[in-house]
C-alpha cells in the first residue's frame, strides 16, 4: 500500500506542478515540471519527512520502483521505434546515420581529451581510466526527453523528422563506444587485455537485441490478425512491450562469451517492425499514446527523485562536472554541425541539431553501473559526475529542446497557446451551462407566474 501510495502522490504532485507552471506562464516543457516534482517527492525534500507513503526517504526507495520506469523506457523505445518508417527513412536514411555515429564520436573524443588534460592538473582527482570511461558515456543521449517535448507540443519538420532516428541511433553508437573504451580502461587498471569483452560482447549485443526485436515485432503483427476488437488490440500490443521488456532483461554465458540484451534496441526495432508490416500500426500507436501518457510522467517523476543533490557538495565533482558537461555539451554541437554540413541537410537541420541532442539520463546511469567495476574510488567518482551533469542536462535540455524546435519552425505558435485555449473553451462552457441553467429557472418562474395570473382571472 505504501508503494501505491507514493506512486499515486508523485504523479499527482507531477501534474500540480505542470499546472502550476501554466498559471505562473512559465512556457517551460513538462519534462521539466515532472523533474521539479520529482525533486520534491524525493529524499532531499519530503522523503526527509520519514511519513510512510509522503515522498521517497531514500534512493533505493526509488529504485524499488524500476518496474515503472523500465516498462516506460520500453513503451519510449517502441515510440521511437515507429518514427522508422521505410518511407522516411529512404530519405533522411543515410544522413541520420553519418550524422548519428559523427556526433557520437565527436563528444566522445572531445570529453576524453578535455579530461585527460584536467587528469595532469589534478592527478589525485582524476585518473586517466575514468576520463576516458566518461569519454564513453558521453556519447549517449536521453530519448525520453526528447520524445516528451516533440509529443507535447506536436512537433513537426524537417528537423523533427533527423531528431528521433538519431537519438535512436545514438544509443546503439554509445553502447559500442562505452564497450570499447571501458575495456580499454579496465585493460589499463588490469594490465590485461580482455578482446572479447571489448569487441564480440558489444557486437552481440546490438545483433541480438536487433534480431529479437524484430522476431517480437513479426509475431506481434500475426497475432494482431486474430483479434478484431480494438480494445483488445490495443491490450496485446501494451501486453508485447511490456513482455519484450522482460525478455531483453534475460542473460546468460556461452563459454566465455557474455550473451545479453539492451532494452531499448529491443524494443525499438520491435516499434521499427511493428510499424513497417502492420496496416493497423498508426492506429494502435495513437490509441496506446493516451494509455502511456500517466506512465511516462510517473517515470519523469521518479527520474527526478533519483537526482541526487549531495554531489554539489564536492568541489572537486563540480569543476569536472563542468568541464564534462562543456566539453560533451560542445562535441554534440560541433559534431552534428560538421557532419550535417557534410550530408547536405537542411540550414535550420544544421544549426539547431545539436542543441537537441544535449539531454543525458537513463542510458548513462546505466553505464555507471558497469563503470563500478573500475573501483571504489574511480566508480564512485564517475557515479557523481555524471549524477552532477543529469543533473544539469535534464532540468536545461527540454527547454533547449523546445527552443531550438521553436526556432526551426517544427513547433508552431498555434501550439503553444493549446492549453490556455482549452481553458478558454472550458470556462466558455461552464458559463454556457450557467446561463441555460438560470434560464430554464426563470422561464419555470414565468409559467408559474402565468399559472397564478390564470387562476386569479378565473
Amino acid at each position: 500500500m505504501t508503494t501505491l501510495l507514493a506512486a499515486a502522490l508523485a504523479l499527482l504532485i507531477g501534474l500540480l506542478v505542470t499546472r502550476l507552471f501554466k498559471l505562473l506562464k512559465l512556457h517551460l516543457p513538462d519534462v521539466t515540471a515532472f523533474l521539479i516534482a520529482g525533486l520534491i517527492v524525493g529524499p532531499h525534500c519530503l522523503g526527509r519527512l520519514g511519513i510512510p507513503g509522503v515522498g521517497f526517504s531514500s534512493t533505493a526507495e526509488v529504485e524499488s520502483m524500476s518496474v515503472i520506469t523500465n516498462t516506460a523506457l520500453g513503451f519510449i523505445a517502441f515510440s521511437i521505434g515507429n518514427e522508422f518508417l521505410l518511407s522516411q527513412l529512404k530519405t533522411i536514411g543515410k544522413q541520420a546515420v553519418i550524422v548519428g555515429i559523427f556526433q557520437a564520436l565527436s563528444a566522445t573524443l572531445l570529453v576524453d581529451v578535455m579530461l585527460v588534460a584536467l587528469h595532469f592538473l589534478m592527478p589525485d582527482k582524476l585518473s586517466v581510466e575514468a576520463a576516458i570511461t566518461l569519454g564513453a558515456i558521453a556519447s549517449a543521449t536521453a530519448p525520453a526527453a526528447t520524445l516528451m517535448v516533440v509529443r507535447q507540443y506536436k512537433a513537426k519538420g524537417k528537423l523533427t523528422d533527423i531528431l528521433l532516428p538519431i537519438v535512436a541511433l545514438d544509443d546503439a553508437v554509445g553502447l559500442a563506444v562505452f564497450s570499447v573504451s571501458f575495456g580499454i580502461a579496465t585493460s589499463m587498471v588490469t594490465g590485461q587485455t580482455d578482446l572479447i569483452g571489448i569487441l564480440v560482447e558489444p557486437l552481440i549485443e546490438i545483433v541480438a537485441s536487433l534480431a529479437l526485436g524484430a522476431l517480437l515485432g513479426w509475431v506481434l503483427t500475426m497475432l494482431e490478425r486474430t483479434f478484431f476488437s480494438n480494445s483488445n488490440r490495443l491490450s496485446l500490443t501494451i501486453a508485447f512491450v511490456v513482455l519484450t521488456v522482460a525478455l531483453s532483461m534475460i542473460s546468460f554465458e556461452i563459454g566465455r562469451v557474455r550473451i545479453s540484451f539492451s532494452t531499448l534496441l529491443v524494443c525499438m526495432m520491435l516499434g521499427t517492425v511493428f510499424c513497417n508490416i502492420c496496416p493497423l500500426a498508426q492506429d494502435l500507436m495513437e490509441r496506446a499514446d493516451k494509455w502511456t501518457a500517466p506512465l511516462f510522467a510517473l517515470f519523469f517523476v521518479l527520474s527526478g527523485a533519483e537526482l541526487e543533490l549531495g554531489v554539489l557538495s564536492s568541489g572537486a565533482v563540480i569543476l569536472i562536472g563542468i568541464v564534462y558537461i562543456l566539453a560533451r555539451s560542445a562535441g554534440k554541437y560541433v559534431g552534428s554541425y560538421i557532419s550535417c554540413s557534410a550530408t547536405h541537410c537542411d540550414p535550420t537541420v544544421k544549426k539547431y541539431l545539436g542543441i537537441t541532442l544535449l539531454p543525458q539520463a537513463g542510458v548513462a546511469l546505466g553505464m555507471c553501473v558497469t563503470a563500478s567495476k573500475l573501483g571504489t574510488t574511480d566508480g564512485v567518482l564517475i557515479k557523481n559526475i555524471v549524477l552532477f551533469s543529469v543533473l544539469i542536462y535534464e532540468l536545461i535540455g527540454p527547454l533547449l529542446t523546445k527552443w531550438a524546435l521553436t526556432k526551426a519552425g517544427d513547433i508552431r505558435p498555434s501550439h503553444e497557446n493549446v492549453h490556455d485555449r482549452r481553458a478558454r473553451k472550458y470556462q466558455e462552457a461552464l458559463g454556457q451551462n450557467t446561463v441555460s441553467a438560470a434560464g430554464r429557472k426563470q422561464a419555470q418562474r414565468n409559467i408559474e407566474r402565468r399559472k397564478k395570473q390564470a387562476a386569479k382571472q378565473d
